[in-house]
């Protein structure tokens, strides 16, 4: 038999479609039991009603959950080995990159790539696909508007693609015309095909290890062979070669053989 637990993640999915029997359950439920906590709720129910009835406390559930914290250049020495050695690999085996930032949160991300991309490699072609589960981040993502924490690591050169107006920043058209934003469930929805580089950084710290598997696998069905994925400082691929990756430096894995 489900226990409340069990029972609140099929309401939370069936009520506000959000799925999240693909993440650790320790980590998610003591996050969901320390909110309710804050709130003097007992009940899954009645906490569910809540988020139905007032959608600040919906936001906030979502936005505890998801994680959702991001900068420009995050790790500014993956963004440099991306540079020197991924990227310039990648072009000896074509000119036009298809790129997908997934669990793009609110668009530091696929903005850090664009900008590296348009400022190091000015006469190849890109597209940038960024997706996220979360439509609220998604539409800050769009409107490329931050504040001065989020470019804190960022090279000076970069803030010529920015618009500053006191402490906030915006990022240019030049550059928001090079993203394409879009929802996407990385545990439920399928994935588009014949992508050069993958980023999915600092996304799959709370999934179980069967959602890595599973998540890791269909990257690798979505590369091309010799495509590239980026992971997150704190994620590191074990079962690596059995999915078909080879390490060619930290955080990044090579799609190896073909289809």
């Amino acid at each position: 038999m489900p226990d409340a637990y069990e029972f609140f993640l099929q309401n939370l999915q069936r009520r506000k479609g959000l799925d999240l029997t693909g993440y650790k359950r320790p980590q998610m439920e003591r996050r969901i039991n320390s909110l309710m906590r804050s709130l003097q709720i007992c009940d899954y129910n009645a906490y569910l009603d809540l988020m139905d009835k007032e959608q600040q406390h919906w936001r906030k559930f979502v936005d505890t959950l998801t994680i959702n914290v991001s900068e420009f250049y995050r790790n500014p020495p993956q963004w440099e080995i991306l540079q020197t050695k991924i990227i310039p690999d990648l072009l000896k085996q074509t000119r036009s990159l298809k790129l997908w930032c997934a669990g793009c949160s609110t668009g530091e991300e696929p903005y850090t790539l664009a900008m590296v991309l348009m400022m190091n490699f000015p006469k190849i072609s890109f597209s940038i696909t960024a997706t996220d589960i979360d439509e609220e981040v998604l539409k800050k993502a769009a409107s490329g508007m931050y504040n001065e924490k989020a470019v804190v690591n960022l090279p000076k050169s970069y803030l010529k693609y920015f618009t500053r107006q006191e402490a906030n920043f915006t990022i240019s058209d030049e550059i928001k015309r090079k993203v394409k934003f879009h929802r996407h469930n990385l545990l439920k929805e399928r994935f588009d095909k014949n992508y050069d580089m993958i980023l999915c950084r600092n996304v799959v710290i709370y999934f179980t290890e069967e959602s890595k598997n599973y998540l890791y696998r269909n990257f690798h069905a979505a590369l091309k062979p010799g495509g590239v994925l980026f992971t997150g400082s704190t994620e590191q691929i074990f079962q690596s070669r059995e999915i078909g990756y080879s390490l060619v430096s930290s955080f990044f894995y090579k799609k190896v053989g073909s289809e």
